[in-house]
């Protein structure tokens, strides 16, 4: 585990709820806690795992962001042992920073605690490099458990996720090019790109929220539907909620989305 202190303020970064629940309180950590960084959209959530965490005197929560640019920013300052972390985040996928970790940070442990149960999402994160898998379903006792065997250098997945889930990610590991499905071919930013666009963003709104061109979002929009073999974004929406990269309740009806080509 990472023994560095936390002997100061948590950092709050500009337009982030990166804070504990009970404030900026100093917090002090002892070499044998888990220093965890809590990644999710929503602030109540945020704060109700802060408070579950608390009754750990083995984990200490350091930080927290709502998305994923304030994630990887709060990582590269606090360096947690853990980071727990939904998937579905504004701008930003978690199986991107999952990614991005790996590669700048592979000592930081990434636990996913999600809604998501379809087998090519668990797929996608532990393939990024998720050190372990959790549904929000899960017990206290599961949380707690989680954490404590991802940052002993373990993987956790859930038994929540079915056999069916497991064995299908076990036997397709290293698939063949022509066994892989439409999902598998996906690239990261086209993933971001296809869950915007199933909540309704406009191709301008994509490339502000992503920092790329309006151009390169329409060159992914096109790359999305020929590898989906889709022809409008009522088809793209459809699909995304298929997949479990945003939820029926999430997105707008269909009939009033905007049909960009």
């Amino acid at each position: 585990m990472n023994h560095r202190s936390n002997d100061k303020k948590l950092p709050i970064l500009p337009g982030a709820s990166n804070h504990a629940p009970s404030g900026e309180a100093e917090h002090q950590g002892s070499d044998s806690q888990i220093r965890t960084l809590l990644v999710d959209d929503h602030t109540l959530v945020r704060e109700a795992l802060a408070s579950l965490l608390s009754l750990d005197p083995q984990i200490l929560v350091i930080g927290a962001a709502g998305n994923g640019t304030d994630a990887l920013r709060l990582i590269a300052t606090l360096h947690p042992d853990v980071v727990l972390l939904d998937l579905s985040l504004p701008g930003m996928h978690g199986t991107e920073i999952i990614r991005q970790v790996k590669i700048s940070q592979p000592a930081v442990k990434c636990l996913v605690l999600t809604v998501h149960i379809s087998e090519p999402i668990v797929r996608a994160a532990l393939h990024a490099g998720a050190a372990g898998y959790l549904l929000k379903e899960s017990s206290y006792e599961e949380l707690r458990t989680a954490i404590h065997s991802v940052a002993q250098g373990r993987t956790y997945l859930s038994p929540m996720i079915t056999d069916k889930v497991l064995c299908g990610y076990l036997e397709k590991q290293s698939p063949l090019p022509s066994q892989e499905g439409p999902w598998q071919r996906l690239s990261d930013r086209e993933r971001e790109v296809l869950k915007l666009v199933a909540e309704g963003a406009t191709s301008k709104e994509i490339a502000e929220s992503l920092c790329i061109s309006v151009r390169t979002v329409e060159k992914h929009r096109a790359s999305l539907m020929a590898k989906l073999n889709l022809r409008t974004t009522a088809g793209l929406t459809a699909y995304a909620i298929k997949n479990e990269l945003v939820t029926s309740a999430g997105v707008l009806k269909l009939d009033l989305l905007s049909e960009e080509s």
